[in-house]
C-alpha cells in the first residue's frame, strides 16, 4: 500500500473530482476538514490547510506544486476527452518520451496528478 497526502483547500470538490472523474472510493470524509480516498493500492489522504495536525506540519502548507502521483491508463487520450468534458482543468498538453505519454491534471485545490499512458501497451 502507498499513500499520499496532499493539503486541499476544495475538500468537498475534491472528494467528488477523485470519486468521479478518477474512480477512488471514499473511506473517510469529515467536509471541509479531511478525507481518505482509495484507489487500488493508493490511500490519498487530503486536509484543509490549518485541519489536524497534518494541516499544520511543517509551518503553513497550502495547495498547489510539483509533487504528483501518478494514475496509470491504457487510454490515455479517451481519459483526457473525458476529464475535459467534465471541466477538469489541465496544466500544459501532453508530453511524450521513451517511456510513454503524461500529462498533468489538476484537482479542484491545484494538486497535480499525473495521468500516464506507458508506450506500446
Amino acid at each position: 500500500m502507498a499513500s499520499v497526502r496532499y493539503i486541499a483547500d476544495e475538500i468537498d470538490r475534491c472528494v467528488d473530482f477523485y470519486r468521479d472523474l478518477l474512480g477512488f472510493s471514499v473511506e473517510k470524509h469529515n467536509p471541509g476538514k479531511f478525507a481518505e480516498l482509495v484507489r487500488e493500492d493508493l490511500h490519498l489522504f487530503l486536509n484543509a490547510p490549518g485541519a489536524g495536525s497534518a494541516g499544520k506540519a511543517g509551518g503553513d502548507p497550502r495547495p498547489g506544486g510539483w509533487s504528483r502521483f501518478m494514475v496509470v491508463t491504457g487510454d490515455l487520450d479517451g481519459m483526457i476527452d473525458r476529464l475535459r468534458k467534465a471541466g477538469a482543468r489541465f496544466r500544459g498538453e501532453v508530453a511524450e518520451a521513451g517511456a510513454g505519454r503524461q500529462i498533468l491534471l489538476e484537482d479542484p485545490s491545484g494538486n497535480a496528478v499525473e495521468l500516464f499512458e506507458y508506450a506500446g501497451r
